[in-house]
């Protein structure tokens, strides 16, 4: 109890100091809202729970049923608890496999109290006689019907000290099981997926920086084969839930600019120069990093940009910290260039938006009995790796439709968007850059896509598992495409097809940005890379 009553005047004490820093104390109140608590805390006491408060207040993930069911035995409706899995925030591999220590860790200021007295055991060991051994104490399981913590713990925490209670809640996950929203076979863990959406919709704050001159800056470009910069842009500028407008409140701060509106605005056609697109670029950083000190105070690693066009990455060349330290969320994310970083950056989809009215017009797809081509590609001839599809499989073979753009003649008996929905395998090659638009058409029109892109990141590759609705082929297996497609078992076809209708949720835009759509999953990899900078202290 006495425990409770430190936390909860600790925790009132920091948020009158901090939101009025001016603020004279009136004790005699404080002294009465002491006594209060005081008395709430004893009548507390004579409920079966053990340490009321502690559950009341600082387990984030127990619900009120599980109160109900909780009694002094230590089980929940008659049953011993279990010890619940655990998983790592983000392993060097692409699997995750559970930890061997199975406990719960709460938030640290009261971990003390919580071992103390610890969830379902304290009555039973003043019932233990001597000689005789107690049940081991184990760990409730926690379930998933009310995600969000107490509130005004949250809101007493500096920005550093909520990422680092998110990350802490991260790594010590429960398991979710059967949730609605979320397919779990598409995920790497889909817990700690869900558990990390949950903590980025109950916590993070995002500053706009005001400045930059318009069209570069806070002028969003929503059409063509570049919009996914664009459509963030404009979705973040309009969200009320994640925007502060008070940068000391913030855990990111994004830089709104268009690499799409810097190459119209700066390049000089058929120069074949982007120096003052990146100088540019330099120039703003180096202007607000000048102005306001959140950019030296982390040397730009809580600083975030999108860019889709497949200059992105080059605009940031000319400023060390831009390049090194800062998020970039970047539609053409290749490793070989040195300036993406996986774990770091973000893989942005690279999204053909015709209609920005209508961002969702001909999604869907026809089923498979209906999809009589094998594979289909039909696009310019540019890059290294189209020629050396269009020679292989260029009228060679009916099964596997691979043209240039498409004949006029083709296009009249049946569209490019009918001839995707027709296919059981959209092939997505790259063009001059790794990315390329027809990945997310090919999950629009519900067709496996099949990546052809060495050294490529697929979008979300840090929490989606690629393996289950795609084939990634080499570009030097393009002469054994067909042989490698026909290869597929038509039973695991017809699971990576249904995992691909099942995906297709997270990469719509949608002009009101619901649950789990493209818009929150790109601010949540933000989020996720951001906790990924976080180091947690060592556990003794």
């Amino acid at each position: 109890m006495n425990n409770s009553l430190q936390f909860i005047s600790a925790t009132l004490m920091r948020v009158v100091r901090r939101q009025c820093p001016g603020y004279r104390i009136n004790w005699r109140k404080m002294f009465l809202v002491a006594a209060i608590m005081t008395a709430a805390v004893a009548v507390l006491q004579t409920c079966t729970l053990p340490n009321p408060l502690a559950i009341w207040f600082l387990l984030p993930s127990v619900t009120v049923s599980s109160y109900k069911a909780l009694n002094g035995t230590g089980q929940m409706n008659g049953a011993p608890l279990a010890k619940v899995e655990q998983f790592s925030l983000l392993p060097d591999s692409s699997t995750m496999s559970p930890n061997s220590t199975g406990s719960v860790k709460s938030v640290p200021d009261v971990e003390k109290s919580l071992k103390d007295s610890p969830i379902g055991n304290s009555r039973r060991r003043e019932n233990v006689k001597e000689g005789q051994s107690a049940e081991p104490e184990v760990a409730p399981p926690l379930p998933r019907t009310v995600p969000s913590p107490w509130p005004g713990y949250i809101w007493s925490l500096l920005p550093d000290e909520a990422l680092l209670y998110a990350k802490k809640e991260i790594k010590h996950a429960p398991i979710a099981i059967d949730d609605p929203d979320l397919y779990a076979p598409l995920f790497r863990n889909v817990s700690i997926f869900k558990r990390s959406y949950e903590l980025m919709e109950n916590i993070l704050k995002v500053y706009i920086y005001p400045d930059g001159r318009r069209p570069i800056f806070h002028q969003p470009y929503l059409r063509g084969i570049y919009a996914s910069e664009g459509w963030f842009m404009k979705l973040i500028k309009e969200n009320r839930q994640f925007v502060s407008r008070d940068p000391k409140k913030a855990h990111l701060f994004y830089l709104p600019y268009s690499a799409r509106q810097l190459e119209i605005s700066l390049y000089v056609p058929d120069s074949h120069d982007l120096q003052p697109l990146s100088k540019y670029l330099r120039d703003y950083v180096n202007k607000i990093a000048a102005k306001y000190p959140f950019w030296n105070r982390t040397r730009g690693s809580d600083h975030f940009l999108v860019a889709c066009h497949d200059w992105g990455p080059y605009t940031v060349n000319q400023h060390k910290e831009l390049s090194r330290n800062t998020i970039k969320a970047l539609c053409n994310a290749d490793l070989s260039e040195g300036i993406f970083v996986a774990g770091k950056d973000v893989s942005l989809p690279e999204t053909m938006i015709r209609n920005p009215r209508r961002p969702l017009r001909y999604v869907g797809g026809k089923r498979v009995s209906q999809r009589l081509i094998l594979a289909f590609f039909a696009g310019n001839m540019h890059g290294r790796v189209r020629p050396i599809l269009l020679k292989h499989w260029g009228d060679k073979d009916e099964d596997m439709r691979i043209y240039g753009p498409l004949p006029l003649s083709v296009s009249r008996k049946m569209s490019y968007v009918e001839h995707m929905k027709s296919s059981r395998f959209c092939i997505c090659p790259m063009g001059y850059e790794v990315n390329s638009p027809r990945i997310v058409e090919a999950i629009y029109y519900e067709c496996v896509p099949v990546i052809i892109a060495d050294n490529f990141v697929p979008p979300f590759n840090e929490v989606l598992d690629w393996s289950t609705f795609s084939v990634i082929v080499g570009e030097k297996d393009i002469p054994n495409l067909k042989e490698i497609l026909l290869a597929i078992p038509l039973r695991r076809y017809l699971s990576m097809q249904t995992n691909v209708k099942m995906l297709q949720k997270h990469f719509l835009w949608n002009l009101r940005p619901v649950r789990y759509d493209l818009f929150h999953m790109i601010l949540h990899s933000v989020w996720f890379s951001r906790l990924n900078q976080i180091e947690l202290p060592q556990e003794t």
